[in-house]
């Protein structure tokens, strides 16, 4: 190898791991958005399973995942990079790592939409297969660039999702979306006419930072998924990606904080944190080929598109205590369809098969997952510990004890 080459390869390897750390730093982000918007009784185990599934995910990606979704076992042989091609830009095993932290951010997305009713165990379990096989097999047919069933690939349709609005995404909340079907809303959300019960979120401090932190992942998300830096076109890619992303959470807050005041006339905090998470959902699918001004706008879309889809599930009585399906699903698929608005190389065509192929995958085996989970050991922890708050029933613990009492 070259002077030259081993420099390029050290430094892309180098960003290609920060920006791996940066995505793991979004764990933190969705733990403190979804602690600070569910209850105070149920945030210890809020916190519980953000940390545990990111354990389970990385383990299970290790174990089975990675062979799956890309057919490069590492579980016996680990990857050490020895005798890399030339035309490798980076370390294999920081592949590994990056991909690894991206199964973890598909499962937080479950977390928060089954808040408050789910038994920590039966969620544990589901995120076993989830990051084991539900993940990798339709990353397999999208980035692993293998065919769907044997049958076609994505890609030769004109499918493209740049950082995975769809591949992650969607996917996330496709599965939410199949177990919050399986368990029902929480007690008291819904009164007896089909009025909505809001249920105010206990902390919107942390909500906020949470978000905060999300936003400064996502510049890994994005950023990593140019995949180099070294050269001048690879940190122009780079540059355009973060500018991009920067611009889109933007929009998104902006178009759901004007939307929020235009329908309750006040201006809402919790719409306009998921604002600039939709904006930065809607961008993902593409942020390397859009202007600024396209990105702002096209975030924008997103921001607005949440706040309507969030107040539509309510109306039909899906209860999504953070609005992860919203944001995550419908905004995802919002960024797919998005893409070919900028990037030659995609179809709409293409855009929409490979959105249904995700979707139907995710749901319909999450959906069969999560029905012998139920019939296994349930999904619902009992009407008592739910009104007494999940911290004590399934950890024991309260996150606040001198201030909440478990009981009220």
């Amino acid at each position: 190898m070259t002077d030259i080459f081993q420099l390029q390869y050290a430094l892309d390897t180098f960003y290609f791991l920060m920006c791996g750390a940066l995505v793991m730093w979004m764990a933190a982000g969705f733990s403190m958005l979804e602690a600070g918007l569910v209850r105070s009784k149920n945030t210890a185990e809020i916190l519980t399973k953000n940390i545990a599934l990111f354990a389970v995910a990385c383990t299970m990606y290790m174990v089975v995942g990675y062979s799956i979704m890309y057919d490069g076992g590492i579980l016996l042989n680990g990857i050490t990079g020895d005798g890399v091609a030339d035309d490798w830009t980076y370390a294999p095993a920081a592949d590994f790592y990056f991909q690894v932290v991206f199964v973890a951010t598909a499962m937080s997305i479950v977390s928060g939409s089954v808040a408050e009713r789910m038994k920590l165990w039966s969620f544990l379990l589901f995120a076993v297969v989830l990051t084991g096989y539900i993940y990798p097999t339709e990353g397999a047919w999208t980035w692993g660039g293998a065919a769907v069933f044997g049958m076609y690939t994505l890609g030769d349709l004109g499918f493209s999702d740049f950082a995975g609005s769809g591949i992650v995404h969607m996917a996330g909340a496709s599965a939410a979306l199949a177990g919050v079907l399986l368990l029902g809303a929480r007690k008291g959300k819904y009164g007896p006419n089909g009025e909505v019960n809001a249920i105010p979120g206990a902390n919107l401090p942390m909500a906020t930072l949470g978000t905060f932190i999300l936003w400064l992942g996502w510049f890994g998300f994005n950023g990593g998924s140019v995949l180099a830096t070294a050269s001048v076109e690879s940190a122009n890619a780079v540059a355009v990606v973060f500018m991009n992303t920067n611009a889109a959470a933007a929009g998104g807050l902006i178009g759901a904080l004007v939307v929020a005041r235009i329908l309750f006339g006040k201006a809402d905090l919790t719409m306009a944190l998921n604002g600039a998470l939709a904006g930065l959902v809607a961008i993902t699918a593409e942020p390397s080929t859009p202007t600024p001004l396209q990105a702002t706008l096209f975030g924008a879309l997103g921001g607005v598109l949440v706040v309507f889809s969030i107040l539509a599930l309510d109306k039909v009585k899906i209860d999504d205590p953070v609005g992860a399906i919203s944001v995550h699903g419908v905004v995802g698929l919002l960024g797919l369809l998005l893409v070919p608005v900028t990037n030659e190389g995609s179809t709409f065509s293409g855009q929409l098969i490979g959105a249904a192929t995700i979707f139907v995958w995710v749901f319909v085996t999450s959906y069969i997952a999560w029905s012998i989970i139920k019939a296994i050991m349930g999904l619902r922890v009992s009407e008592e510990e739910e009104l007494g708050g999940v911290d004590i029933a399934e950890c024991g613990m309260e996150a606040y004890p001198e201030f909440v009492n478990s009981n009220s």
